[in-house]
């Protein structure tokens, strides 16, 4: 049996270990944030200081545990006074470089803050957060500075349908069979318009010269649907376009299944290991046969064929939803009244200009038990076979003839695959 005097003693050397933590941390974060302004050569603090700050905030919220919250909130105020001072002096100094250094050092008092009150992981966060901000100065600057007003627009967009209207819209079900909520609805448009606008973003800052390959990923994350246009339209009066066309169109199709992949795993990640392997397999088949185009013609850079259209215009989020919502009804309405063959056209007429919304719906539907797992990489299936036909479509009516030869050659080898799957799949 363990002496009172030994536990007590046990137990204060534990605390003691635990505070020496919380302090090691505090001063690790200090020493992180105050390296990079010491390299950055900050005329208002860097090292020494930015370690002394956080480490008084660490020892400040330790003694509240016996003193009170006073000693932590005085601090905070004298170092508030400090970077007032330090900000007064930078107004007369027009080569000072902004009020960052000034931001930072009331952000890492806090970090202190946080960590001696117990929060390390949150600290942590903030800490690691803050020297990335720091460090990144110069790519930040230049990525807005690259931002034109459509751009800021789309990303401002994106900002109101997923921070101001989601939160207020009701988490409950409505409609024939209770499939309509507006919360998962409209959370499902923040997820797709987030893809595109990303991808919209990353070919934005890549460039037009980006390579053949680049292109296809990425024309696949925006839309394949909008880039077998846009790229399509390019090929008449230009020849030599053909098979680099065919190749992205081609790819972006492949990107389209690791695209459905990727919203199944998003929205019910235990719907995933029921539908993957028929969707990996069309993924392989297409890879294949991009391969095979990559093999048989001479391909340059990428062209500038992206669709210039805003990926979260607030419009087109509106349509994406409402066509999410249909598709939810008439999945419901093709269930009860039709049989599974009911289904397959409701996803066959959903998929033909887009993916997402049978994608999504499908996914959901799983997860709530209404359809099975196999049923359900069935509609997917069904959606994609018909959204390559639609794009074979395109490319005839948009394209050049021997563009269309090659379309017409790939997708139809990728639907007969797809048929297969829906044959002999097990």
């Amino acid at each position: 049996m363990v002496a009172p005097a030994s536990a007590a003693r046990h137990d204060r050397v534990g605390m003691e270990l635990y505070l020496v933590q919380r302090l090691a941390v505090a001063i690790t974060l200090g020493l992180l944030v105050g390296f990079q302004r010491e390299w950055s050569a900050s005329p208002v603090a860097g090292i020494r200081t930015f370690t002394l700050i956080t480490l008084l905030g660490t020892l400040l919220a330790i003694t509240t545990e016996t003193l009170g919250a006073w000693p932590l909130v005085a601090g905070l105020l004298a170092v508030a006074a400090l970077v007032i001072v330090f900000s007064s002096r930078a107004t007369h100094d027009p080569e000072h470089p902004g009020m960052a250094t000034e931001v930072a050092l009331l952000v890492m008092f806090v970090v202190g803050a946080l960590v001696g009150l117990g929060w390390v992981e949150l600290g942590l966060l903030v800490g690691g957060v803050t020297a990335v901000l720091l460090q990144w100065k110069a790519p930040l600057h230049a990525f807005v500075g690259r931002l034109n007003e459509q751009d800021v627009r789309a990303i401002t967009q994106l900002v109101l349908i997923a921070l101001v209207v989601l939160p207020v819209l009701p988490d409950r079900n409505y409609g024939p069979s209770g499939v309509l909520n507006p919360f998962e609805i409209w959370l499902m448009v923040v997820l797709i318009v987030g893809i595109s606008l990303g991808g919209y973003l990353a070919f934005k800052f890549l460039g037009p010269g980006t390579g053949t390959l680049v292109s296809g990923i990425l024309g696949g994350l925006i839309s394949s649907t909008a880039v077998t246009a846009s790229y399509a339209r390019h090929t008449h009066g230009h020849p030599s376009l053909v098979n680099l066309t065919a190749l992205i169109i081609t790819i972006a199709s492949t990107v389209m299944f690791a695209r459905v992949l990727t919203e199944v795993y998003i929205v019910a990640p235990e719907v995933l290991p029921e539908i993957a392997a028929p969707l990996v397999i069309m993924m392989v088949i297409l890879s294949t046969i991009a391969l095979g185009l990559h093999l048989s013609g001479s391909h340059g850079s990428a062209t500038p064929g992206m669709t210039d259209e805003e990926p979260s215009a607030l419009t087109a989020a509106i349509l994406f939803g409402a066509l999410y919502g249909a598709v939810l009804l008439a999945v419901a309405v093709a269930r009860a009244r039709l049989g599974s063959g009911g289904l397959y056209l409701v996803a066959a007429l959903s998929g033909l200009t887009d993916m997402d919304a049978i994608t999504l719906s499908t996914a959901q539907m799983i997860r709530r038990g209404a359809i099975s797992g196999d049923m359900g990489w069935r509609m997917i299936l069904v959606g994609a076979l018909s959204n390559l036909g639609f794009k074979s479509l395109t490319v005839a009516v948009l394209g050049d003839r021997r563009l269309t030869r090659r379309i017409l050659v790939a997708f139809g080898l990728a639907g007969l695959g797809g048929a297969g799957l829906l044959i002999w799949w097990p």
